[in-house]
């Protein structure tokens, strides 16, 4: 198959994700905490493959992998409480855009790399992007104060920032041992910091209370359903991001990271789709200033992305 196919399927189940976080956020589990929480936990299941993959791999390492998979509950806890305040392809869009910018940053400042022309350029097409995207108002919060915004920004910011340090963080690990072994380990690492939410009993009863769904009305069916939706999101998830490292390993890793702007454009397109046709569901703006500005945010993080990488 054609690593261009396999990159849009990716994107199009990751966009699928995006979606279903969302709606889960504003309808299920409105906890951003209980949902982090609970896709850590479940990231662990990596943890069955202990048995035949892991390796020791030395205090040194261990160290590391466990504090980079520590950041990331918290990467996904400050990208969910940027959902609960904007839409979700605005959102998805701005972190996409940022997290690139702290990635070239980081990789200068810690890793001794330097700017190329192509990686200015790219940084310049990012940071335009991500403006156009930031100034487009979400449907929901028109007449919401100006610093829920603004908290939402900086939500937005802090969450791109520890996924950047994340990813570069994983980057660095998988360079010096086994792919594997590293990704088991970091896994544990990300358990290891879901379960110190636990520590603080109102942290403690909240996530029970998410977890159990305590305290509404919802019949057992109801809440057999919303557990079977978290999991199948995060299946789905799962699944577009094996598509998404096969396709890596098929083609160019530049053109496929300038390709997520697809994501972003099924995102755009479901955020309309859904908007007109099911708005008790979601609702996003897509009055024609708002599609104009987030598409044109489009074409620019991809560029940006595009020459960020090759």
């Amino acid at each position: 198959m054609s690593w261009i196919v396999v990159t849009i399927i990716s994107y199009f189940l990751l966009a699928l994700v995006n979606f279903g976080d969302k709606f889960l956020i504003d309808k299920i589990l409105p906890s951003s905490k209980v949902y982090a929480f609970l896709i850590s936990v479940l990231s662990g299941l990596a943890l069955v493959l202990a048995p035949w993959l892991l390796e020791w791999c030395g205090w040194y390492w261990l160290l590391i992998n466990l504090f980079v998979g520590a950041l990331l509950p918290w990467a996904l806890y400050f990208l969910f409480e940027a959902l609960k305040r904007g839409d979700a392809s605005q959102v998805t869009v701005l972190v996409g855009g940022t997290i690139p910018i702290f990635t070239v940053i980081l990789s200068v400042l810690f890793l001794g790399s330097s700017f190329r022309l192509n990686e200015w350029l790219g940084m310049g097409l990012l940071l335009v992007g991500t403006f156009l995207i930031a100034v487009v108002p979400a449907t929901k919060k028109l007449n919401q104060p100006c610093d829920n915004r603004q908290k939402m920004l900086w939500l937005i910011i802090i969450s791109a920032a520890i996924y950047a340090v994340f990813f570069i963080g994983t980057k660095y690990t998988y360079d010096y041992q086994n792919f594997w072994s590293a990704f088991i380990w970091s896994r544990l690492g990300a358990v290891g910091m879901a379960l110190l939410f636990l520590v603080p009993k109102n942290s403690r009863r909240e996530i029970m209370a998410g977890i159990t769904q305590r305290g509404n009305n919802k019949s057992k069916e109801v809440r057999r359903k919303d557990q079977i939706f978290v999991v199948g999101n995060q299946i789905v998830g799962a699944g577009g991001s094996v598509l998404q490292n096969y396709a890596i390993s098929l083609g160019p890793i530049a053109l496929i990271n300038a390709l997520q702007g697809t994501q972003y454009a099924f995102l755009l397109l479901m955020g309309f789709l859904i908007t007109v046709w099911r708005p008790r569901l979601l609702k996003e703006n897509i009055t024609p200033v708002a599609i104009v500005l987030k598409l044109a945010a489009i074409l620019l993080i991809s560029l940006g992305l595009y020459f960020v990488t090759r």
